[in-house]
């Protein structure tokens, strides 16, 4: 239970680092969202499988990469939480890319139809 909370705390610390840039992120996202959703709302559902795919290769990619960002290699990887982190981690950036991917997926089809 320690490791839990001590990795929790540890991205919060991260976290409060980065404020300004996931501040940015999440203001880009809104607009994002914003832009798409007046011009392509009724395309949402079309622009989610290309935005996931997108999401799984970046985790898929991120798994391999991750572990060389943080000056590690797979290879020192021997701990349950190790995996479990390297595994959030990745799935955590698959999810911002697809989430990222769908309004610009769906907002390219929505005008692609018209």
């Amino acid at each position: 239970m320690y490791e839990i909370w001590l990795m929790l705390n540890i991205v919060w610390e991260i976290a409060l680092e980065l404020w300004p840039l996931l501040l940015g992120a999440a203001v880009l996202w809104l607009a994002l969202m914003g832009a798409s959703w007046r011009t392509a709302s009724s395309q949402w559902r079309a622009g989610l499988l290309p935005a996931l795919a997108i999401g799984v290769v970046t985790a898929l990619v991120a798994v391999l990469l991750v572990p060389g960002w943080l000056r590690s290699t797979l290879s020192d990887m021997g701990y349950w939480l190790d995996w479990a982190t390297l595994l959030g981690l990745a799935a955590a950036l698959g999810g911002v890319a697809a989430a990222f991917a769908w309004p610009v997926f769906a907002w390219r089809h929505g005008h692609a139809r018209a």
